[in-house]
């Protein structure tokens, strides 16, 4: 859980892995689910070589299809019941305490966005440390925060109560954010 790496290509996946990243979250947005297959299977390979957990992102049938161990769902996505029948490690979405609070099926939390993001452009209003402390404190699964994180705040996320954190823009720059999140562990 400490270092979720968000990616769409092999090599940002490759990046990721060899940085120490201990989750890869495959995230293909707009694509047909046989893309999302087709091109994701490179990666599950990648993931399942170096024991890495390969989650897919919003597409329950598309993690069952290439084999995943987990899947991790928006608020609007549907599947969680499908993915908890399957033994899918389930990650749910939360930007409030009441939605942690709602998100009873969860393995883990995805808590954010903590700050302004360019990865998402629907993304909530962000949170902040206060925020992500609040969702941390009142859950009892662990919470990943995402949005706006880097290297230079990963740990601020750590001591807010977050186990990990998850990153898109900052995927490729492992190595320094699991330095930042181990120390602040």
């Amino acid at each position: 859980m400490r270092l979720h790496a968000i990616v769409d290509e092999l090599e940002t996946a490759r990046l990721a892995v060899e940085g120490g990243a201990t989750v890869v979250q495959w995230r293909l947005k707009v694509v047909p689910r046989i893309d999302v297959v087709e091109r994701g299977r490179a990666t599950r390979s990648l993931c399942a070589r170096h024991g890495v957990t390969f989650v897919v992102n919003d597409d329950v049938e598309a993690a069952l299809l290439l084999g995943a161990d987990g899947v991790h769902l928006g608020r609007s996505d549907e599947g969680a019941e499908r993915a908890r029948e399957h033994g899918l490690l389930l990650g749910l979405s939360a930007s409030t305490v009441d939605e942690a609070k709602e998100a009873t099926l969860a393995d883990y939390i995805g808590a954010g966005p903590v700050w302004p993001t360019p990865s998402k452009t629907d993304a909530d209003p962000p949170v902040g440390l206060e925020g992500l402390h609040a969702i941390c404190a009142a859950v009892s699964a662990p919470v990943v925060a995402i949005g706006g994180i880097g290297a230079s705040n990963a740990a601020d996320c750590i001591r807010a109560g977050a186990a990990g954190v998850a990153v898109i823009r900052a995927a490729r720059d492992a190595a320094a954010l699991r330095r930042a999140v181990d120390e602040a562990l």
